[in-house]
């Protein structure tokens, strides 16, 4: 049985996420929350709190073994993108693009 959770609208870019993302795809969920909780990128703190949250929601809403999940599935759609504009010379202007992801973690338990 597979328990998901999602964590949307997290201000960080899905290019990034998933860099961090890959140090835990494929790993037990306890192995995957020590590895998280010490990688120094920003993106690591959000999915930590995703991969807490499939966790807990596998823990008490379907009585599974805490110790016995695995990360099934973990991955960074893209989100909604802030468009900005920044000042330049001439009186022209750039745009900045503030990227957005949607994070998604599914777990499942392996006996």
């Amino acid at each position: 049985m597979e328990v998901k959770a999602t964590s949307k609208f997290v201000r960080r870019s899905p290019r990034k996420v998933r860099l961090v993302m890959d140090a835990v795809r494929g790993k037990r969920v306890d192995e995957a929350v020590a590895i998280l909780r010490f990688l120094p990128q920003g993106s690591a703190k959000e999915i930590l709190g995703v991969v807490k949250s499939a966790a807990a929601n596998a823990e008490n809403n379907y009585q599974m073994a805490p110790e016995d999940l695995w990360i099934k599935r973990i991955y960074a759609d893209e989100g909604p993108t802030f468009k900005r504009f920044r000042a330049r010379a001439r009186g022209m202007a750039s745009p900045i693009l503030k990227r957005t992801s949607h994070i998604t973690v599914i777990v499942e338990e392996r006996i």
